[in-house]
């Protein structure tokens, strides 16, 4: 199993979110988030004062999936999430030891 944590720009949620549930993910997590990377926030003026945005507003995706969906939740991630400008997001893809439903107790991929 695989856990997918993605950032994303927010006004990309609603799209990811419909390719995702197209190839088959059954449900993720979804946090408004605030980061930076090669963007390294920028200046606004705001009401003619200038003032830096050191931290740029992203939503964060996390997403459990079976080992064979993995490539093509990240890829999915990667074509629609894309805007070919800079702060565009990141997608992780980790190792995911354990899962367990916690109504039923189920355990593993029957737990995704």
């Amino acid at each position: 199993m695989k856990y997918i944590i993605a950032a994303i720009k927010p006004y990309k949620l609603d799209e990811v979110r419909e390719a995702l549930t197209a190839i088959g993910v059954r449900g993720m997590m979804v946090t408004e988030v605030k980061g930076f990377g090669a963007q390294s926030g920028h200046t606004e003026i705001y009401r003619g004062a200038e003032y830096a945005v050191n931290f740029v507003p992203k939503i964060k995706l996390e997403i459990a999936v079976s080992d064979a969906l993995a490539d093509e939740v990240a890829e999915t991630i990667r074509k629609v999430a894309k805007t070919d400008k800079i702060g565009d997001g990141k997608i992780f893809v980790l190792d995911l030891k354990q899962v367990m439903r916690v109504r039923t107790g189920e355990t593993g991929e029957d737990a995704l």
